[in-house]
């Protein structure tokens, strides 16, 4: 068993990929699952306040920074990501069960996870899944999310997340959207050097995430069937300062109240994690503990 301040790194082979994935501290598993570009990387600032009460498991996902797919790169599938983080759970969990947060495209994951392997799982908190379906009205941010896409594949990189950008921030004055992840990183220097060393990483996943991620996570419903079985083990959660941001806030929001669930608010916006991590982290214990 690791001790807080060691962390042991290896690799795990799944059906059409190499995952990597790192270990932290003792006691019961918490597995985080990294949104957007982001890996193993992303919850960095967190680590020390989590380790200190569990085995903190994270991990790059397949496509990304140091976890290599066997053949070449297609459209990505929930189900497919959902089915790596069971199969690092049995690996890694004495018990074969975790707790999980996951954040934007990780939540959608972690969502996915409950409802497909409700076995391998405690408890879920999931912070801002982008589940474009569930808004009464999906239409105009499935078309923005595929405009993202596809000005990526015409324009570029900087193109996309500005177009991206503009499109979250919804045009009010003083709602400013959030920055990405990679960009946060580059220009906080206050953050954790784990976090800036992860910005070269999220830049090159990038292309990975805007052309292959984004839209078809965003449009994948969940099975919101399966999850009514399980739903005392779900919490949905929002950040602070991203009600403005619909398509980020608002399917959390819709979640809770189909499940008939508690919605959670944490510190901060969709990157709360990154930007204000003791305090997401202080957030995130709580919750866990309440449910315990």
């Amino acid at each position: 068993m690791t001790t807080a301040t060691t962390t042991r790194t290896g690799t795990l082979a799944v059906p059409g990929a190499t995952l990597h994935h790192e270990v932290r501290g003792s006691g019961p598993v918490l597995l985080l699952l990294p949104g957007g570009a982001g890996d193993a990387g992303m919850y960095a600032g967190m680590y020390a306040e989590l380790a200190a009460r569990y085995t903190v498991v994270s991990y790059d996902p397949r496509g990304l920074s140091r976890s290599p797919l066997d053949g070449p790169l297609t459209d990505q599938r929930v189900d497919v990501w959902s089915d790596d983080a069971r199969r690092l759970i049995e690996h890694l969990s004495p018990d074969g069960t975790a707790d999980v947060l996951g954040c934007s495209s990780g939540a959608i994951v972690a969502v996915d996870l409950l409802a497909r392997h409700p076995g391998r799982v405690r408890r879920v908190v999931a912070h801002e899944p982008p589940l474009l379906e569930l808004l009464d009205d999906p239409a105009p941010h499935k078309a923005l999310f595929a405009e993202v896409r596809d000005t990526y594949r015409t324009e570029g990189i900087a193109a996309a997340m500005a177009r991206f950008g503009e499109g979250l921030g919804d045009g009010q004055p003083g709602h400013a959207p959030d920055r990405s992840p990679e960009a946060a990183a580059e220009q906080a220097t206050e953050l954790p050097p784990e976090i800036q060393e992860m910005a070269p990483r999220m830049h090159a996943n990038l292309p990975v995430f805007l052309d292959r991620m984004l839209y078809p996570f965003a449009t994948t419903p969940p099975d919101l069937a399966a999850l009514r079985r399980v739903a005392d083990r779900l919490v949905p959660a929002v950040g602070r300062d991203s009600r403005h941001q619909l398509p980020l806030h608002g399917p959390a929001s819709r979640l809770a109240a189909l499940l008939h669930r508690d919605l959670a608010e944490f510190p901060g916006g969709h990157l709360g994690a990154v930007e204000h991590p003791a305090a997401f982290a202080h957030r995130l214990l709580a919750l866990l503990a309440a449910a315990d």
